[in-house]
């Protein structure tokens, strides 16, 4: 690992090149880390203009993650075309039907593509027939409409168009909007506020059927299938005669949405993105979450034995046991393999909104150290842990957002288990109920923790710090490349994957060890390290 004091120097080194004014804000989300003391980080905030975040939209955030890998919805975007990069999937996210007649709306892409003089006399008209005509051409059970900022600022109404559309459609097909426009939000993170909430309104609870037989009954949220991860976890869960009911939204239909109100557990992976949705059906139903990882392989055996503790089934302890002896030698195998290539290097992670921290643990299975990391779209909780949520001052951005009240439902509410037996099982076992401790206590002190890391920033890391592996998103991809060092995509995962669970591992652990030991990477020159630049300095 980098020499501690060493990482120290980044801090000082980039806050006095900014402004005064710059300089003091982005000194609050750049911290040296203390596991044992955790430090306060400055998250949620909107980006300084001009800096070149990494962030995405509000309307990226609802359309793009949440909703995007759901199978069976047509979702249009309400906007310009230009706003159509999401209204097709950047994230590779895969789906799989059960036969050919299934819908499968993933490969297409439906946008109203506004032009001047629908922002001029309102495009409310120009909706409705796009919904006519999807509904005409793919007769789908649901259709979404998401709002882009134009909608926003001339006031088209997404929600009384939708309701419009329901009745003309007889109440057979659900249409529904989402108020998402990228303004909305300083980041992606609030379009997932916004799309937890409508899943609630239009989608959670509209079914009751009891699917399959299974005596486990559990939904996964926030995992989206990147690659085919969820192929992999539900591989696990099936072997270990667990039933996923609800996939939020990997590999996800609009019943099993529906259905969601009928499991017995939920588990939260990106927290950050649907923790949402985990409280408002413990709210609704009684359905208690907890917090596990499925990225790496001891953390997906960690957490298959959280559902075993947590369903007291000595049948399902004794499984689940079986499944991880089985699959740990595959795992163990592949890993002392690479082993030799991976030890003692470093990694710097900067993804997502729980990514950064998930892979973290698989990163250390390859016994890489991770240097500095941070989020594109973290709140403070998912930093410093959930225990700081009361503390979070609640500011005018966030206020943007709706907060909407969730009660009992007296006819469905059923509590599978009482907080008393809980809080006793929380004793035995570290269920993370109704918890997350944040990426913090899980780094070296003295590494860093950079929240919505600007370009200048991640330049100044890889020139002080060169280290062996950078691990973030496309927008940072080919700069870093230029700059010597092998860059892994953690938001689509390039063209790998699965990297979720037991296989997935595997699968990372030889693609991690290919691209750290590959020599290529030093001989990489970008054009101004091989040409003669003229320099200047000007005074002010």
């Amino acid at each position: 690992m980098k020499n501690k004091k060493d990482l120290a120097k980044f801090r000082e080194t980039v806050i006095e090149k900014y402004p005064n004014k710059v300089a003091k804000k982005r000194a609050k989300a750049i911290i040296n880390n203390d596991p044992e003391n955790i430090p306060e980080i400055q998250a949620n905030i909107r980006t300084i203009p001009g800096i070149i975040t990494q962030r995405g939209c509000t309307y990226a955030g609802c359309k793009g993650v949440v909703l995007g890998p759901t199978r069976d919805i047509v979702n249009i975007t309400h906007g310009p075309i230009g706003c159509g990069f999401y209204s097709w999937l950047t994230r590779r996210n895969q789906t799989s039907t059960t036969s050919d007649a299934d819908e499968n709306f993933i490969p297409y892409c439906f946008s109203t593509d506004m032009q001047d003089s629908n922002i001029v006399f309102g495009g409310e008209d120009k909706l409705k027939q796009a919904v006519r005509e999807a509904v005409e051409l793919f007769n789908p059970k649901a259709v979404a409409i998401f709002s882009t900022c134009p909608v926003g600022l001339i006031g088209d109404d997404v929600h009384k168009v939708a309701e419009q559309m329901r009745e003309e459609f007889d109440n057979k097909i659900n249409v529904f909007g989402f108020s998402c426009e990228g303004y909305r939000g300083v980041s992606q993170s609030a379009g997932h506020h916004i799309a937890n909430n409508e899943l609630y309104r239009n989608l959670i609870g509209n079914d009751d059927t009891m699917v399959g037989s299974a005596k486990y009954r559990i939904n996964m949220l926030g995992e989206y299938n990147i690659g085919g991860d969820a192929f992999e976890i539900e591989r696990i869960f099936e072997k270990c005669g667990i039933q996923l009911v609800s996939t939020f939204s990997g590999n996800s239909t609009i019943s099993s949405f529906e259905q969601a109100h009928t499991a017995d557990l939920s588990l939260v992976m990106c927290h950050r993105s649907i923790n949402y949705v985990a409280e408002m059906l413990e709210t609704s139903f009684g359905i208690p979450w907890i917090k596990v990882n499925l990225i790496g392989a001891d953390s997906t055996a960690k957490a298959l034995r959280k559902i075993a503790a947590y369903f007291e089934d000595d049948e399902l302890k004794a499984k689940v046991e079986e499944v991880i002896a089985e699959e740990m030698k595959d795992v163990n195998a592949a890993r002392e393999a690479v082993l030799p290539k991976t030890t003692g290097k470093s990694a710097m992670l900067f993804v997502g909104g729980s990514r950064a921290h998930h892979y973290q643990d698989l990163f250390e299975e390859l016994e890489i150290k991770t240097i500095a990391a941070g989020y594109e779209f973290g709140h403070r909780d998912d930093y410093e842990g959930r225990r700081v949520i009361p503390s979070i001052k609640i500011d005018a951005d966030s206020r943007n957002i709706e907060e909407i009240t969730v009660k009992r439902d007296e006819k469905r509410y059923k509590e599978r288990m009482t907080k008393e037996k809980l809080e006793e099982l929380q004793k035995q076992v570290d269920l993370e109920y109704n918890d997350y401790k944040g990426l913090m206590p899980q780094m070296e002190k003295g590494t860093l923790v950079i929240d919505d890391l600007s370009h200048y920033e991640m330049d100044k890391l890889i020139e002080m710090y060169q280290p062996d592996i950078f691990c973030a998103g496309v927008k940072e991809k080919y700069v870093v490349q230029k700059m010597g060092v092998p860059l892994k995509q953690l938001h689509n995962y390039d063209s790998g994957g699965p990297y979720a669970g037991f296989k997935g591992a595997i699968n990372f652990y030889n693609d991690i060890a290919m691209m750290v030991s590959t020599s290529i990477w030093k001989e990489v020159k970008a054009p101004w390290e091989k040409e003669e630049m003229i320099e200047a300095v000007y005074a002010c």
